[in-house]
C-alpha cells in the first residue's frame, strides 16, 4: 500500500508492528503466518501472538489453503486476509461538473458507487461540502448501508493540497482559497476525513486495484481540466516537502509562453488542458453550436473537426501532443520509471498517446541499452479517483485499528 514502502523494518512498538502487518496483509490480500513474518522483518512469534489479537478482534480472518485442504499430508495451511466486514468506506473524487462517490469495505471491494452532476467547481467551501454530503448520502444508501456505518472518508480534490497542515492552498474548486477545508469537512460528517490532491489519490488506486499492483517505480499522468501527475517511488507516493511535488502541468516548456490558470505563464498545462485546447479554439475556429455546451462537450466537438480534417482543429491537437510527448521524456529522464499510466477522462481522445506523441517521448528520452518504459492507458474514469480516495481511508483506518489496545 502507498505510505508504508517496504515492510521489511524493525518496528519497535506494539502499534508498529501491528500496523506493519494489517498493512502486509492489504497489500498482498491473502498471505499466511509465515509469509508475514518474512516480508515485514518482524518474527514468527510476534506475527503470531499480533495476528491472533487481530482475528479475536474481528479485523482480520483466516482461510484454509484449499490446495493444502485437499491433500492428506501436512497441516492445512491457513491464509490471513482483511476481514471485509470489519469497516466499511467511502472515496470521493470533485471534477468540474461532478462529484462521483465510491464506497468499499476494508478488502477493498466496491459496494457501490454514485455520480452527482452539478457544478462543483469556483464555489464557496461549505456549499462543497454540503455538495458532497448529499452524493455520499446516495451512495450509502445504494450499498444499502447507513451513514452511521461508513468508519472514514478520503476526498480527492484538485488543486494545491499539503496533507500536514490540511490547507489547500489553491483548487479550482473552491472560491475561498487558501483555507482549511478539512476542518469543514470534518464540521459536516461523524467520521473522520482525509483529503489529498486527487491525482495522488489516482496512484494510490492504480497501486491497490489497477495497473499499478505489484510495481514499485510508476507514474500516472492525467489529463483533465487540468494536468496532474502522481509519483510512485519504492512503493512509496511521493508529494514532495509542501504538497507540491508532481506538479507536471506547472513545469515550464515555453518562456513567457501561454497564461497557465495557475497565474504563471509557459506551462506545459496552459498548452495541453482543456481550457487550453478550447481557448486556442475560440481564437483559430468559431464552433457556434458547441459555445454554450459544457466543457467535455465542447471538446469533443473541436475533436471530431480534428478528425474531420480541419487543419485548425487538427493543429491545436498536435501541438498539445507534441508538448506532451516533450514532458513526458522531461519525466522520464528525471524518474526513470518502469511503467507511465495516462489516466482522466481525457484519455478518450487518442492525440494524447498516438505514435507520434511516443515517439517524442522516445526521441528525447535518454537512450541505453534497455527498453524505455512502459506506457498504458486506463481508461477508468472517475471512479478510479474516488476508489482511490476511499484506499485512503483504509490507510487512516489501519493506522487506528493498529493503535487499538496498543501496549509497547
Amino acid at each position: 500500500m502507498i505510505g508504508s514502502g517496504s515492510f521489511k523494518i524493525q518496528t519497535m512498538s506494539k502499534a508498529g508492528n501491528r500496523a506493519a502487518i494489517l498493512e502486509c496483509i492489504s497489500t498482498a490480500e491473502e498471505i499466511a503466518r509465515v509469509d508475514i513474518a518474512q516480508a515485514t522483518g518482524i518474527n514468527a512469534a510476534t506475527v503470531t501472538a499480533l495476528t491472533s489479537e487481530l482475528l479475536d478482534e474481528g479485523i482480520v480472518e483466516a482461510l484454509m489453503d484449499e490446495e493444502k485442504q485437499n491433500t492428506k499430508r501436512g497441516r492445512p495451511r491457513v491464509k490471513l486476509c482483511l476481514n471485509p466486514k470489519a469497516f466499511n468506506l467511502a472515496g470521493a473524487k470533485i471534477s468540474e461538473d461532478a462529484i462521483t462517490v465510491a464506497i468499499i469495505d476494508f478488502a477493498g471491494t466496491l459496494l457501490s458507487e454514485h455520480m452527482q452532476k452539478g457544478n462543483s467547481f469556483a464555489i464557496p467551501k461549505h456549499k462543497l461540502a454540503a455538495n458532497l454530503k448529499k452524493a455520499i448520502s446516495v451512495a450509502v444508501d445504494k450499498a444499502g448501508l447507513h451513514i452511521d456505518d461508513i468508519t472514514a472518508l478520503g476526498v480527492g480534490i484538485p488543486g494545491y493540497v499539503d496533507i500536514a497542515s490540511e490547507c489547500v492552498h489553491w483548487s479550482p474548486a473552491l472560491s475561498d482559497t487558501p483555507t482549511n477545508f478539512v476542518e469543514t469537512l470534518r464540521a459536516t460528517f461523524d467520521f473522520p476525513v482525509m483529503l489529498d490532491n486527487d491525482v495522488n489519490l489516482a496512484a494510490l488506486a492504480e497501486q491497490r486495484f489497477g495497473l499499478g499492483k505489484g510495481i514499485s517505480d510508476f507514474l500516472v499522468v492525467t489529463i483533465e481540466h487540468g494536468v496532474g501527475m502522481g509519483i510512485v517511488l519504492n512503493n512509496n507516493l511521493f508529494r514532495g516537502t509542501r504538497g507540491l511535488g508532481g506538479e507536471f502541468g506547472h513545469t515550464k516548456v515555453q518562456l513567457n509562453g501561454a497564461l497557465c490558470r495557475c497565474g504563471q505563464r509557459g506551462c506545459l498545462e496552459a498548452y495541453v488542458a482543456d481550457y487550453a485546447l478550447l481557448r486556442e479554439a475560440d481564437t483559430a475556429i468559431k464552433l457556434q453550436s458547441a459555445n454554450n455546451l459544457p466543457t467535455a462537450q465542447r471538446l469533443e466537438a473541436l475533436y471530431l473537426e480534428a478528425k474531420s480534417g480541419n487543419q485548425a482543429a487538427l493543429s491545436i491537437f498536435e501541438r498539445a501532443g507534441k508538448i506532451f510527448g516533450m514532458g513526458l521524456a522531461n519525466l522520464v529522464n528525471i524518474f526513470d520509471p518502469s511503467l507511465i499510466i495516462f489516466a482522466g477522462e481525457r484519455m478518450q481522445f487518442d492525440f494524447l498517446y498516438e505514435e507520434d506523441v511516443l515517439e517524442e517521448l522516445r526521441r528525447n528520452t535518454l537512450q541505453i541499452d534497455r527498453a524505455p518504459p512502459k506506457v498504458q492507458v486506463h481508461k477508468w474514469g472517475d471512479l478510479l479517483w474516488a476508489k482511490g480516495a476511499a484506499a485512503w481511508a483504509t490507510e487512516y483506518v489501519i493506522h487506528q485499528a493498529a493503535a487499538k489496545n496498543n501496549e509497547s
